[in-house]
């Protein structure tokens, strides 16, 4: 078989793999309201594809460098979010969607021109997620109303990710590992997200699912820091389930505590 055939259809599987990863998630999303609908959105859906198979192209070394420049994109990740969220109160989906996209993008551009180090990655998310998490605080509290699927949410959310994946994986070669993990943090979920929800359900509910989404995107920063490290001392495959383990812990503990919250307002 020639080997650009095999490429191609390497590429195909993977773009697959990570569009049936969204659609699940996508699923849960909508059926379980904002808090647990933004828990499950700061999983790594797409970034988490997307350093699996940049693992089977490059060493831990790549991994590990790639994991660098891709905390500091984080903290532009919550940026993004917050510009989003307090447009969206009054405003349209291209201006809320545009401008939030447009700051994230310039956010990036300047990360990518610095050589970062795990202790500026991390100073620089604590700054951003200590400004915009009690800015969020008041934007998180709003009914969801009944989201009706239509046809193409899910084919669109997939192909979304999976593009991103394809873009990732087939450029990696080439421009190296700074920019591969800049591209592998693009917040392709929130973007899909604001892209099906505003339109259908209005600016505030789904601004209230991004503002929700803050904490734990805030784990998915640690996750990153975890993926650095492992990965460096341990490999590719430790440090990957590292970081998806941290993820996944955190997100539980956030569920604990928000259930925990809810059964005293009861009592």
């Amino acid at each position: 078989m020639p080997p650009e055939l095999v490429f191609l259809l390497t590429l195909v599987l993977r773009m697959a793999i990570t569009a049936a990863f969204v659609v699940t998630a996508s699923v849960i999303t909508e059926r379980s309201g904002p808090v647990i609908g933004a828990l499950v959105a700061t999983l790594p859906i797409s970034a988490g594809p997307s350093y699996v198979f940049l693992a089977l192209d490059h060493d831990a070394a790549f991994i590990a460098q790639g994991a660098l420049a891709s905390l500091p994109v984080n903290a532009a990740t919550i940026v993004l979010g917050l510009t989003y969220v307090v447009l969206a109160q009054r405003n349209n989906l291209l201006i809320s969607c545009g401008v939030a996209v447009a700051i994230w993008i310039a956010l990036a551009s300047i990360i990518r021109m610095f050589d970062w180090s795990l202790t500026a990655g991390l100073a620089i998310n604590l700054v951003a997620f200590g400004i915009c998490i009690p800015l969020l605080a008041r934007y998180r509290h709003v009914k969801m109303p009944l989201v009706t699927r239509r046809w193409y949410d899910v084919p669109l959310r997939a192909s979304l990710v999976a593009t991103l994946v394809a873009i990732v994986v087939s450029t990696s070669g080439w421009v190296g590992p700074k920019v591969s993990g800049i591209i592998a943090l693009y917040p392709i979920v929130f973007t899909s997200m604001m892209i099906i929800l505003h339109p259908r359900i209005g600016g505030p509910p789904t601004a209230a699912v991004l503002a929700n989404a803050a904490w734990g995107l805030l784990g998915f920063g640690m996750a990153i820091a975890v993926l650095h490290v492992a990965v460096a001392q341990f490999g590719s495959t430790i440090g990957l389930s590292l970081a998806l383990t941290t993820c996944i812990t955190w997100n539980l503990t956030l569920w604990r505590i928000g259930r925990r919250r809810l059964s005293l307002n009861r009592k």
